[in-house]
């Protein structure tokens, strides 16, 4: 359990905040993450990485010359959002271009994602890689339906090396790419994690037994089995990473591996030693050399208890790289990189908005403040029912939908109401309030909805109150946002179960003569009943498809949430 800790909502920046004052020589905080406090050569590739906190030493720890240039971080197990992501990357560009690395998860795919859509509209050379070394998430024949976990540390090093070598762009991101085709890492728990300020975990594991295929947001294994000794924990492990050895001999392969032994942070060293000498002897049997290993905490999942084995089957170009030095807060090796002179980091290096609001009409006005107080229902809502979406998430996911929401709805609340104050107009506080609301949840729920309402507010103008027919177009663009982002379809078990049956029937509602307050009634009705319904369906996307039959028999947490919200909006 997390012991420590102030307000649990604000643990994940907290923590980011002292990490920063304890490595003033390595890092500075920026809006949304940490940047390097010296000075890369201009023209250097910058590497940035990313992703939920709660992962200690991933990802704020491997920011130093050698590895990465900048790292922005999420609130726990969730995505960051867009914003923070641009942020840190403007404050990371050296003029040679940009190499986003996060593990393959949806919010991630999504925030990172429109990030960079902004950056290379902006004349930025955006490069994106994600992680895909788990092998219990996906068939080998798949491996983009793969996660990240521990891999992340080994591919990231090969990344910043790459750059800290010279190469350009184009070589950095070949070379990312094969080293995430060459790493492979499988998981087992022991125990769940606690997120601040819970009373339980996300999960529990039998006395006895392990969860196999743990993912690193706080899921489930994939399936238990009975807890033997070391060796046997060791064993299950190296034979399973194993299993996709390639073939030696072939694309420089020899037999030497980078080798990983990862506290998922929990697990105390001596364990971790106990497990490792046994892994060290299966890699001789088995004619391996490992190479610089690494044996210890670098991809944690709060204090979960479990342990995970990666390899990187090498070959001269990635041994090289993995072997390079690195001077970093949590990893450091080999010989001295230089001296680099420290940086004076600003907002404006971090791209900061001025924030002005040009007013909008007086009928608008009185739209947006319509508007701020659906949001306040909606944020009251959230909070009264965040447990139980939470426990919801929980049994396919990693529980902090309810979380998420809860931090979505204030934050969009906050904006709104400030940008109100301000005299914006409607398209204005919706599109600001969606922003708000992506930053302050993450993760995926947090992208889609930010979207939502951006879209929403896209289809509305600050000029005047819209109509009827208006207020269904929007409602229709943000519906159309959702599903093109997500990529979710009805059946996949998701939001979208929800949402198709609200827009349609509050089409039809409209068309059949009931005005837009009754036939939004209507459609909540709908959407609630269907949000019911999604307890019928296996998941099949997202986080939660590796546990899909898991959720039978309970709702859709992100359906729920949406019949939830749409039901106070009126």
């Amino acid at each position: 359990m997390t012991h420590l800790f102030n307000d649990p909502r604000q643990f994940p920046v907290e923590a980011v905040a002292g990490f920063a004052a304890a490595h003033p020589e390595h890092v500075a905080m920026v809006h949304g993450g940490v940047v390097r406090s010296t000075e890369s050569p201009q023209g250097q590739v910058a590497v940035v990485l990313g992703g939920g906190s709660g992962h200690y030493p991933a990802f704020a720890g491997w920011v130093g010359p050698g590895m990465a240039h900048g790292v922005t971080c999420g609130n726990v197990f969730s995505s960051p959002a867009a914003s923070q992501v641009y942020s840190v990357v403007s404050a990371s560009h050296n003029g040679g271009g940009v190499l986003l690395g996060f593990g393959n998860y949806a919010g991630d795919v999504l925030h990172f994602g429109q990030a960079a859509e902004r950056l290379r509209a902006e004349g930025v050379d955006v490069r994106i890689v994600t992680v895909t070394d788990d092998i219990a998430s996906g068939p080998a024949d798949r491996p983009l339906e793969r996660r990240g976990i521990a891999g992340d540390l080994l591919v990231f090093k090969v990344a910043g090396a790459a750059a800290e070598a010279g190469l350009d762009l184009d070589a950095v991101e070949a070379v990312t790419r094969h080293a995430n085709d060459r790493t492979r890492s499988l998981g087992v728990a022991f125990d769940g994690c606690t997120l601040p300020g819970a009373d339980a975990p996300l999960f529990t594991v039998p006395d006895g037994a392990m969860a196999i295929g743990l993912g690193i947001h706080g899921e489930p294994g994939l399936s238990e089995v009975p807890l033997g000794s070391a060796d046997d924990v060791a064993d299950q492990l190296v034979d399973g990473v194993l299993a996709e050895q390639p073939d030696r001999g072939v694309d420089g392969y020899d037999g030497r591996v980078a080798v990983l032994l990862n506290g998922l942070g929990a697990t105390k060293y001596e364990e971790l030693f106990v497990v490792y000498r046994r892994v060290a002897e299966r890699l001789a049997q088995a004619g391996l050399t490992p190479v610089a290993p690494e044996v210890g905490e670098h991809v944690t999942s709060l204090d979960m208890a479990g342990v995970s084995l990666t390899l990187m089957f090498l070959d001269e170009d990635l041994e090289r790289f993995w072997t390079a030095p690195v001077d970093t807060p949590a990893l450091r090796r080999g010989g001295a990189l230089g001296q680099r002179a420290h940086r004076e980091v600003t907002e404006a290096d971090a791209g900061e908005a001025d924030g002005v609001v040009e007013p909008g009409s007086p009928q608008s006005q009185a739209a947006a403040r319509a508007v701020v107080e659906a949001l306040r229902a909606c944020a009251g809502a959230a909070a009264e029912h965040e447990r139980r979406l939470g426990e919801l998430d929980a049994v396919a996911g990693d529980g902090d939908h309810g979380q998420g929401m809860v931090l979505g709805t204030t934050g969009a609340l906050r904006e709104a109401e400030s940008v109100a104050e301000a005299g914006a107009g409607l398209r204005t506080l919706l599109v600001r309030a969606g922003a708000a609301w992506s930053e302050a949840a993450g993760g995926t729920s947090g992208a889609l909805w930010g979207a939502a309402l951006t879209a929403a507010g896209g289809e509305l103008d600050d000029a005047a109150a819209p109509d009827e027919q208006r207020v269904l177009a929007a409602a229709q663009a943000a519906g159309d946002a959702v599903q093109r982002l997500g990529g979710a379809r009805p059946g996949d078990k998701t939001l979208v179960d929800a949402l198709v049956p609200f827009l349609e029937t509050l089409t039809a509602a409209h068309a059949d003569g009931r005005g837009l307050r009754d036939a939004w009634r209507e459609a909540a009705d709908a959407a609630r009943a269907a949000a019911d319904g999604t307890a019928d369906l296996t998941a099949r996307l997202g986080r939660a498809k590796t546990h899909g039959d898991h959720s039978v028999g309970h709702p859709d947490p992100g359906a729920v949430s949406f019949a939830l919200l749409m039901a106070c909006v009126v």
